[in-house]
């Protein structure tokens, strides 16, 4: 911030009266602020506020999760007093704690499936598949490459069908 931003703001909070008091710090090195009711140089009633100031300074560096749970709930006007440090860290360690619980759990029950799976199911039996079924050849030994007409004995009309049946009839 500039200078003259800097400026403006310390008077503004000398003519609006506002008293801006820490309440407390967090892991990450947020600081939270509390202003009380109250009246500015104009006589109206100016509500009490929470607010973060964060470690980050540009909001781009802001990521979920970088203020923590019990906080966000101060901030949000959700829970009337600010948290302890002893708190926090109670907190930090439950969700520690159920994260390490259900990674284990997940685990297991993996584990179970695949026993499951084994137990129940028969091995995968093994086909192989030479050609395709109307192939002439499928299910026989592969056919050779050795062509078994040269083609040159070929004469037309010279096959006829048996039993003197025409397809044209």
């Amino acid at each position: 911030m500039g200078w003259s931003q800097n400026l403006f703001r310390v008077l503004w909070r000398a003519l609006s009266k506002e008293v801006k008091e820490q309440v407390g710090t967090d892991r990450f090195g947020n600081k939270y602020y509390y202003i009380p009711e109250y009246k500015n140089w104009r006589g109206q009633t100016i509500r009490e506020k929470r607010i973060v100031e964060s470690a980050n300074r540009r909001e781009i560096d802001y990521k979920v999760g970088d203020i923590p749970t019990e906080w966000e709930a101060w901030i949000r006007k959700t829970r009337k007093t600010p948290p302890t440090m002893e708190e926090t860290m109670k907190n930090e360690k439950y969700k520690e704690e159920i994260k390490m619980k259900t990674k284990d759990f997940y685990e297991k029950e993996k584990l179970l499936r695949e026993e499951r799976n084994k137990e129940h199911l028969a091995p995968p039996v093994q086909t192989q598949i030479k050609g395709h079924a109307s192939a002439p050849y499928f299910g026989k030994e592969e056919s050779s490459v050795a062509p078994t007409s040269t083609g040159k004995t070929f004469q037309p009309g010279s096959w006829m069908p048996q039993d003197g049946k025409s397809h044209n009839q």
